[in-house]
C-alpha cells in the first residue's frame, strides 16, 4: 500500500481528480440549469417569503429574482402597513386571514409618487396565527404571496 502513495501517476491523480470534479460540476451546472427570464405579462409569479417574515424583525421580505417588496408597521398612533417595492407596482391586494376565517382582500393605496411606497390602515395588529395574503400587479404581471404576520410583534 505504501507503494502505491509514492507512485508519481497516483499522486496526480488524487490531486487532480478533485479539481476535475469540480469544473464538470459548475459545467453542467452552467449548461443544464434554467436560465432567469424576465417575467412575462399575463403570467403570475410567487414572491417568496423571507426569513425576517417567520420571527420578530419588524420587516418582512418577499422575493422572486429581482421583485422585492418589503413589509412593515407605520410609526404612529394607527396601525398602518406599508409596502415597498424595488420595482413601480400598478396594485396591490392585501389580506390579513386565518386557519378559520377568510376575509376579502383590500386595495393598498399608493403612497408618494412612483408606484413603489403603498400602504394600508388596519383594523388592529394582527394574532398570532393570522397570515398575510397579498398580490401585486407591475407591467400586467401578477406577484403572489402568502407570509407569516410574526414580524409585526417587534414594534
Amino acid at each position: 500500500m505504501l507503494k502505491l502513495l509514492t507512485d508519481r501517476h497516483v499522486i496526480i491523480a488524487l490531486l487532480v481528480a478533485p479539481a476535475l470534479a469540480l469544473l464538470a460540476w459548475f459545467a453542467v451546472g452552467n449548461l443544464a440549469s434554467e436560465q432567469p427570464q424576465r417575467a412575462q405579462a399575463g403570467k403570475e409569479y410567487p414572491l417568496v417569503e423571507q426569513s425576517n417574515c417567520r420571527y420578530e424583525s419588524g420587516v418582512c421580505e418577499l422575493r422572486n429574482e429581482d421583485m422585492v417588496l418589503k413589509l412593515s408597521m407605520a410609526e404612529g398612533a394607527e396601525t398602518i402597513l406599508t409596502g415597498h417595492a424595488s420595482h413601480a407596482l400598478s396594485r396591490v391586494l392585501l389580506a390579513i386571514t386565518s386557519p378559520d376565517l377568510d376575509t376579502a382582500p383590500r386595495e393598498m393605496r399608493s403612497h408618494g409618487g412612483g408606484g413603489k411606497d403603498w400602504r394600508i390602515r388596519l383594523d388592529a395588529i394582527p394574532r398570532q396565527g393570522e397570515r398575510i395574503r397579498l398580490v401585486a400587479t407591475a407591467d400586467g404581471v401578477a406577484y403572489y404571496a402568502e407570509a407569516s404576520t410574526q414580524f409585526l410583534r417587534a414594534r
